[in-house]
């Protein structure tokens, strides 16, 4: 009762309720599922802080890393196998649905092994009910993005609204001629839609990708050298790292367009606009 009569409380920050392949947002609305922390930004939206989420998650799964071609990687021929079904995990995907995405998506009440109803759904169907983008547009709700992402459980549509310049606060780069930085969001086509380039963008359709989280640069290390490091979800059923071969000025490509990366054709870098590059009481 005293928290209620307190004025000094503020409500979350307004956001999109829905967001749209072309650019355009929804009318914006409160979202009590964000934490005050993050809707009302008690740090900058920062580079740092991503980052440090996305890194977290990733421990959280066991700190998994998926170098291997992803056509050489079998699936698991038991549910048990799959992290995204384990008991602990499974909820943290639903936290991945429930945070990450606006409450008219019909997908905000999945997660990593049931459907909107609650009901358990085969493990040979997951493809259905992929993470990947709930994963990434929880991290950047968790970071403090708010308005400045377009929150969707499909890569495509946020890759599209920046490609097509009408969502200030995230731009579309081309990885021919602009070298990932640490919280940026590397992207590629799937399946068909893996020739996908990034003259190709905005594509009038949306298409399947996949996209992660850039938390190192200028590595050099096993297995490529010059390389540097992403985390996604949904990526062998877990969050995993993998890493991505670069020159020696950090590009993934070449300035041809040519992906150094023999498993990922690379097709465009996403820059979310952060107010800083780190957090300013960073440790106090």
């Amino acid at each position: 009762m005293l928290a209620a009569c307190s004025g000094s409380a503020k409500r979350p920050a307004l956001t999109p309720i829905s967001q749209y392949a072309d650019g355009r947002a929804g009318p914006l609305g409160y979202d009590d599922r964000v934490p005050a922390f993050a809707s009302e930004n008690f740090a900058p939206f920062n580079r740092q802080d991503v980052t440090a989420i996305a890194l977290r998650e990733w421990r959280m799964f066991g700190s998994p890393v998926a170098d291997a071609d992803p056509h050489d990687r079998p699936e698991p021929t038991s549910p048990a196998l799959k992290p995204e079904r384990l008991p602990g995990l499974w909820q943290r995907i639903g936290e991945y649905w429930w945070i990450g995405q606006p409450p008219e998506e019909t997908e905000s009440r999945w997660t990593g092994r049931t459907d909107g109803d609650g009901r358990l759904f085969s493990a040979a169907k997951d493809g259905n009910y992929a993470w990947s983008a709930a994963f990434i547009s929880y991290v950047m709700r968790v970071g403090g993005a708010n308005i400045r992402f377009p929150y969707s459980p499909n890569h495509a549509t946020y890759i599209n609204i920046a490609a097509s310049g009408n969502n200030p606060g995230i731009t579309a780069q081309n990885p021919a001629s602009y070298a990932p930085q640490r919280g940026d969001i590397l992207c590629v086509g799937r399946g068909r839609s893996s020739s996908i380039t990034f003259s190709m963008l905005p594509t009038p359709y949306g298409f399947p990708a996949h996209c992660g989280i850039v938390v190192a640069t200028g590595q050099n290390a096993e297995p490529f050298g010059r390389e540097i490091s992403i985390i996604g979800g949904n990526v062998d059923d877990a969050v995993a790292l993998t890493h991505v071969p670069t020159d020696a000025s950090g590009h993934v490509s070449s300035p041809e367009g040519q992906s150094y990366d023999s498993r990922y054709p690379w097709c465009v870098i996403l820059t979310p606009r952060y107010e800083a590059e780190t957090d300013p009481n960073s440790g106090q």
